[in-house]
């Protein structure tokens, strides 16, 4: 998907921003139906002229594509490994996911990093995906992993993607405006469940939401300072949540146990959805 978007991209630039606009409509357009109706089509095609079983097999492998959970766990628990052994050059290896310089960041920003990105990416590597394929499907599924992708492919403020991306930056906002509020929600209560404060997770949620440039992903990385009563912090940038309890790289393993519970409880709120759906029709 990134490589496709990025060849279109150089094709359909333009130094009009009504122009650019259009262009960048006519690009997200593009890469959701390129990789979303063939896979509609395929799964139909398995269901209906060869069984049901072969269909299953290949839509889950399919779903899988969407849906990203080992890589980031990984990397959580070697970078606490590498702070906990005071190797902070090798714990800067596991911020860049973040998509900040990590020369100068110390290691409770490093920390900072890499839990604020798992809380990010529970939306948009997790809990969208599954809502998306409760709803819609697998083919549903695959439309969210192309919208988000175009967001992280040109959905920025910078001269060259202000206007061309503002179609794929704005999709990507209100696919995601339920989602990442839901998540900030299930965090709390995954905080409740692990009996941490879930209290502060709330409140810090609400207070300090706005404070990210990202109109959605204040409410995940808010909720998940609050509960592990800590300050996240982006340097120049932003802050959340206060420093109540001291920054251990324990945190990172805290954070990715409510982050598990998290998607657990989403899987359970999805189910009756997904029986649902699949009980009156039988979306791709």
């Amino acid at each position: 998907m990134g490589r496709f978007t990025k060849a279109l991209e150089s094709h359909l630039k333009s130094l009009n921003p009504r122009t650019a606009k259009l262009k960048g409509a006519i690009l997200a357009m593009t890469v959701i139906l390129v990789f979303t109706l063939p896979v509609c089509f395929g799964l139909w095609t398995l269901y209906t002229l060869i069984n049901i079983f072969v269909y299953a097999f290949f839509a889950m492998v399919l779903l899988k594509f969407t849906i990203c959970i080992k890589l980031e766990t990984d990397w959580a628990k070697a970078a606490t490994k590498a702070l906990q052994q005071n190797d902070l050059a090798e714990a800067k290896k596991y911020s860049h996911f973040s998509r900040r310089d990590s020369k100068d960041l110390t290691g409770t920003q490093v920390s900072s990093a890499v839990i604020e990105s798992m809380a990010e990416n529970l939306i948009d590597f997790k809990l969208s995906p599954i809502l998306s394929y409760a709803f819609l499907g697998v083919s549903g599924a695959f439309a969210f992993r192309a919208i988000n992708t175009l967001d992280g492919m040109v959905g920025f403020r910078d001269n060259e993607h202000l206007h061309l991306g503002w179609f794929s930056a704005n999709l990507d906002h209100w696919v995601n405006f339920i989602p990442s509020r839901l998540t900030g929600i299930l965090i709390v209560a995954a905080a409740a469940i692990l009996g941490e404060d879930y209290k502060n997770a709330w409140a810090i949620a609400r207070r300090d939401h706005s404070r990210t440039p990202s109109r959605n992903h204040g409410w995940p990385m808010a909720a998940m300072a609050g509960a592990l009563r800590v300050k996240l912090e982006k340097p120049g940038q932003y802050f959340l949540g206060d420093q109540v309890d001291t920054f251990s790289p324990e945190k990172i393993l805290l954070a990715l146990r409510i982050r598990n519970v998290a998607i657990i409880l989403c899987l359970l709120l999805s189910l009756p959805i997904i029986l649902l759906t699949r009980w009156f029709f039988f979306p791709f």
